[in-house]
């Protein structure tokens, strides 16, 4: 038995190899992605024995050798530890705790105790400290912007079910879409895949769905489409409410009890503040949409029970704080808040989990420990400005904050050349620290880019649990086969390097620690009175299913009279603590502003999206058969209309060379009638491989092309879907793609 965050799984063995996930039982929708599970296992990638930059070794200049280009030299497990305490030691003693950045953020595994990022965050902090992160590439605007508004981080609250929407909604104004194909993942594991059968149900009872999106099939067959242009959803909002308040079909009841600062906004409305009234016909000049419909949603809106979802993609945008502002506003203009099925909720279709009944206890987890620095975080999305800006001053929630010296990277589960924007802007601010040490299974663009890698296990290869609290299941990850060449766990790295530096590791066996953590986890359990088996009936059995637990709508105990944790103890229309930090790119209500990128609309004309995979997770399992089939000679798949395709000479399959100032790469195109004119659409997570001769991306990585600025002043989120390119038929000889070859490593 095992778990990923693609779902659990029966591992089959044939000498000592993987050779296939079996969906788990109890999993009524198990999805493809388990195809590529034995691939990445044995893959011929895989790091197999520590390995040194020879650079970095022998001293050498970045630009003489750089990060990324360099060959690596393998060296044993004791000549790489003594390299990393040495080089910590250094550091600390040169430049203080704060030179080093503990870097870890992405979806390693879904087990809890081989929680890479936990597992650094513990150690980093019981030798000393170090600079962290703050926030999220997933909704790093929203977790900033929604507690100012709500008193709550309300991604993270289960707000509505599928049962809910099936049984109370009557229009479902979908902004983002519902896309599927992210209900294939949801952090922590999926034991039963319930999202995509609940949304289906739900459209099945009646609900009418709107999917306002410039991509059709991101919700099923069957919902209205509404194209849109992207990252304009706030100026529509804006019209619909201007609408209702026009038309006087907002509940001023609602208004007048549970928010503050709605004249305020009113004003913006109308045009009194700047002479522009944000009409349907406004609306419509920015967002393509046709005024009448926009009223006609309105209306039809303020008539049925009504119920608003903003994908988190949409904050991923220049003032991407703005359209979860304003479905916040909306909804509450409708007065639908705190009851089922109505209001707003956020990140439907972007796991499975959301929407699924969820149980309200402590899953098993490991806690990280208290790092001594603590409150000096970066913003995750702002790691090339710290490297760039030494000593620099930013904004971030009303602080004014400066970025940290880093002189060494220490990154363990993730790969920021797969979720940072602008990878030539990344490539070039990696040179700048003394040392990168990174741990990895496979040699990743991150590990190519590091000084010291250590191999690192897969979750196949070592116990662990996993367990979510959306899901329902806790799910026994056992090993199911011998560490491939020297590889080791992080816990056990981690054990070493504090050995080496004089410190006692923050933790004990594995097997003590998962007990410890169940054992936790059955106690959070049994005081709601759910009844966990003991530990080893547990591991025995492989799996155990809570009972669910239908949510309550955190927003009902508003209308029970229960304050918001925000200033006033309502919702805030208008903030005056925003209004109070003099942003200019956030003020102290929801606001219409074009981003800047629109400004080389002339030159590069299509708006590119980068949403998520169907074939992997982010980068996870690219070099897996599901992936790989998937690809066009090779390289990632993008999508564009035909009326795109045809104005360029492009034709279904032809190799397309995507650009902008920031950079260009090769991707294999789909010509399609699901994508709005005006639009191309790349996946995100084809391994980043750039070409060392020309520059350009010979594999289909869409961030190099992103820009790397943030949200706004407030939240400082990733903004890689503002992004604006051109598309060309691409005629020379095409480069190979060496994407999944090892680094040149002396000897071999």
């Amino acid at each position: 038995m095992h778990s990923a965050h693609w779902g659990a799984f029966r591992a089959r063995v044939e000498g000592g190899r993987v050779v296939e996930a079996v969906p788990f039982e109890g999993d009524p929708d198990p999805v493809d992605l388990l195809g590529s599970v034995a691939d990445v296992v044995h893959a011929p990638n895989r790091v197999a024995r520590p390995a040194v930059r020879r650079g970095w070794l022998e001293g050498r200049s970045r630009a003489e050798s750089p990060r990324g280009r360099d060959e690596f030299v393998e060296v044993s497990w004791d000549e790489a530890i003594d390299l990393v305490a040495r080089e910590l030691t250094r550091v600390r003693a040169e430049h203080g705790s704060e030179a080093i950045f503990g870097g870890s953020y992405g979806w390693a595994s879904a087990g809890r105790f081989h929680h890479a990022k936990t597992q650094l965050a513990r150690f980093l902090s019981a030798t000393g400290g170090y600079t962290s992160h703050v926030g999220t590439y997933s909704f790093g605007a929203s977790s900033v912007i929604l507690p100012r508004v709500l008193g709550f981080d309300a991604n993270t609250s289960d707000s509505h079910s599928w049962e809910d929407i099936a049984e109370h909604t009557e229009t479902w104004l979908m902004l983002g879409g519902v896309p599927t194909r992210n209900m294939k993942v949801d952090s922590g594991g999926v034991g039963a895949h319930r999202g995509a059968r609940g949304l289906a149900r739900a459209l099945a009872a009646g609900v009418r769905g709107i999917n306002v999106n410039p991509i059709r099939d991101e919700a099923p067959d069957g919902v209205e489409w509404q194209p849109i242009r992207p990252g304009t959803d706030v100026a529509l909002l804006i019209g619909l409410a201007h609408t209702l308040l026009v038309e006087d079909r907002h509940d001023r009841a609602f208004l007048d009890a549970y928010t503050t600062g709605f004249d305020r906004f009113a004003s913006y409305l109308t045009g009194e503040d700047d002479g522009v009234a944000k009409d349907a016909e406004w609306a419509a000049g920015i967002t393509g949409i046709a005024a009448e419909r926009i009223r006609g949603i309105a209306r039809d809106m303020s008539v049925t029970r009504t119920l608003i979802t903003t994908t988190w993609s949409l904050q991923r945008a220049e003032h991407g704080e703005q359209p979860y502002w304003m479905t916040v506003v909306l909804a509450a203009m409708l007065g639908g808040i705190g009851r089922p099925g109505e209001g707003f909720a956020f990140g439907f279709g972007s796991t499975d989990g959301i929407g699924s009944a969820s149980q309200r206890f402590r899953p098993p987890s490991l806690t990280k420990g208290a790092n001594p620095l603590a409150g000096r975080e970066i913003p995750v999305a702002r790691i090339v400005d710290a490297l760039e800006e030494p000593g620099g001053s930013y904004d971030f929630d009303g602080e004014r904050r400066t970025y940290p010296e880093i002189h060494l990277i220490y990154w363990a589960g993730g790969n920021p050349f797969h979720h940072h924007q602008d990878l030539g802007r990344l490539s070039a601010a990696w040179q700048r620290p003394d040392t990168v040490i990174v741990h990895e299974p496979w040699w990743t663009p991150t590990a190519k880019h590091a000084d010291i890698v250590l191999p690192a296990t897969t979750s196949l290869e070592r116990d662990d649990i996993a367990a979510t609290s959306s899901d329902g299941w806790i799910v026994a990850m056992k090993r199911a086969v011998d560490p491939l060449g020297e590889a080791l766990d992080d816990a056990e790295i981690f054990r070493r390097l504090s050995a080496a530096l004089g410190v006692e590791a923050p933790y004990r066996t594995v097997d003590d620690a998962l007990r410890e953590m169940y054992d936790a986890g059955r106690a959070s359990a049994a005081g709601i009175g759910l009844e966990l088996p003991p530990f080893e009936e547990f591991w025995d059995s492989g799996s155990v299913e809570l009972p669910r637990i239908t949510p309550r709508n955190p927003l009902a105990r508003l209308r029970a009279g229960e304050p918001l944790g925000t200033p006033s103890g309502r919702i805030e229309i208008f903030s005056e603590t925003i209004d109070g930090f003099g942003y200019d790119d956030c003020g102290g209500h929801p606001t219409w502003m074009p981003p800047r990128e629109w400004e080389n609309a002339g030159e590069h004309p299509l708006h590119l999206i980068s949403h998520q995979p169907s074939t992997r997770l982010h980068s996870q399992l690219d070099g897996g058969s599901v992936s790989r089939a998937a690809k066009i000679r090779g390289r990632e798949a993008c999508r564009l209309s035909a009326a795109d395709a045809a104005a360029r000479g492009i034709r279904e399959g032809d190799i397309v060379r995507i650009r902008n100032a920031r950079g260009s790469c090769l991707a294999g195109a789909t010509v399609t009638d699901a994508v709005a004119p005006g639009v191309v659409v790349l996946p995100t997570g084809a391994w980043f491989d750039p070409d060392p001769v020309t520059g350009i991306e010979r594999h289909g990585n869409p961030n190099v092309l992103t820009a790397d600025r943030g949200t706004s002043k407030l939240a400082q989120g990733s903004t890689a879907q503002t992004t604006l390119v051109e598309v060309e038929r691409f005629d020379g000889e095409l480069p190979p793609v060496e994407a999944f070859d090892p680094p040149r490593i002396a000897g071999r």
